[in-house]
């Protein structure tokens, strides 16, 4: 009985040892890609998401109302993007993927963040003190936003088994700074299944 323990545990140990020698291999792709390992939310979705929500937003009405009554470009703001799944998602990342799309446009153009624009104004008290006269930047002559984008990722998972099918909702509003009406509403759904084989010995 002793013997077949250490026998058995010998045979465990030298598995373990095996797959703790695996060698890794790693290859560079193209960040453009599209990839898909895991079956969750990833950059291509944020960016793919992002190209088709900015796509749909500036082909509508309000752009044109807008540069016809202002005869200027719209100063838009991205703010809040709310994670309503279950799992980990890096807001921020999909954000700039926004911002880019929309400003990479050319008809729209950006102000800075929350957070963004408390480092600007800490770099113009530090100007205050610090730099000439002739070069420092004043307070009191930042630009306002006109509109502000804001929206959120929801999912639902149905599982059975080694499937599962994994749905995302991505809602975004554009809405008017100044008179809170919303402008534009879109709406980007992905639909991913997902396969496990089960694990044998």
């Amino acid at each position: 009985m002793y013997k077949r323990f250490t026998v058995g545990a010998a045979m465990v140990s030298m598995l373990f040892l095996g797959g703790c020698g695996a060698s890794k291999q790693v290859s560079r792709i193209d960040a453009e890609s599209t990839t898909d390992l895991s079956g969750e939310w990833n950059d291509t979705d944020s960016r793919l998401v992002a190209q088709e929500m900015i796509n749909d937003v500036l082909s509508q009405s309000w752009l044109n109302q807008f540069t016809k009554k202002e005869k200027r470009k719209p100063t838009v703001i991205v703010g809040k993007i709310t994670n309503r799944t279950s799992e980990h998602i890096e807001t921020k990342t999909f954000v700039k993927d926004l911002e880019r799309s929309m400003l990479n446009s050319g008809q729209v153009e950006f102000v800075a963040d929350a957070a963004e624009r408390e480092q600007v104004r800490d770099e113009r008290k530090d100007q205050a003190k610090q730099a000439s006269e002739d070069t420092q930047k004043g307070p009191g002559k930042e630009v306002g936003s006109d509109y502000m984008l804001i929206g959120n990722i929801s999912s639902i998972v149905d599982q059975e088994g080694g499937e599962k099918t994994k749905f995302y909702q991505v809602n975004m509003e554009l809405i008017n700074v100044e008179s809170n009406k919303k402008v534009w509403i879109g709406g980007k759904k992905i639909k991913k299944a997902i396969s496990q084989d089960s694990v044998k010995f």
